[in-house]
């Protein structure tokens, strides 16, 4: 299921969505990483460092603070 972000969340969270990168998916701040390979990496059961390992571009506190809104959501 795709991650649906209403614009007052994406405005505080470290999410961007540009339809002229990567077709418009919502990415990590400052990288072009996509917002739902955190969540389909964690749901294959794989760890956070094992993502973020997976995409170097992505902080720690970017992973956190969206898996942080997604569990509140």
């Amino acid at each position: 299921m795709p991650l649906v972000i209403d614009q007052q969340d994406l405005d505080r969270l470290p999410i961007t969505i540009d339809p002229e990168s990567v077709s418009g998916t919502p990415v990590f701040i400052g990288t072009r990483a996509p917002v739902e390979a955190l969540i389909s990496n964690l749901e294959a059961d794989l760890t956070l460092d094992e993502f973020l390992g997976n995409f170097p571009t992505v902080t720690r506190a970017q992973a956190l603070e969206v898996l942080v809104y997604i569990k509140t959501d």
